[in-house]
């Protein structure tokens, strides 16, 4: 497909394919007349860099990672070891956010018994 179909498919705006191109996020094929031709497996690729991204990995994790996507099975460990590494990395920050919550959660309920009370 056309980057103009993979971006509405994507819901993707052309620049950002773009950036993501020159930032070697990703690769599309060439047509031989030189435009870009993306497939089924470029949606799945964009849908697992997106996730990556709002899960909080920065672009050169990101980058890093679709490096040794592209030298194939031999970088599956390492593949792995980054993501594993990422997820512990979530794991942490939900539970920092669990607690910041439980704190405003108390906080509120200090302020609603206050309220009742006046």
């Amino acid at each position: 497909m056309k980057i103009g179909e993979f971006s509405k498919r994507t819901g993707l705006p052309v620049s950002t394919l773009h950036f993501y191109e020159r930032k070697g996020l990703i690769a599309p094929e060439r047509s031989a007349s030189g435009h870009r031709e993306y497939d089924e497996n470029d949606l799945a690729w964009i849908a697992f860099i997106e996730r990556l991204k709002e899960t909080g990995m920065p672009l050169a994790q990101i980058r890093r990672y679709a490096d040794l996507r592209a030298k194939g099975g031999s970088t599956l460990e390492e593949r792995m070891a980054m993501l594993v590494d990422h997820r512990e990395s979530i794991v942490s920050t939900i539970s920092k956010w669990q607690e910041n919550l439980d704190h405003l959660d108390k906080k509120i309920d200090y302020y609603k018994s206050e309220i009742e009370d006046n």
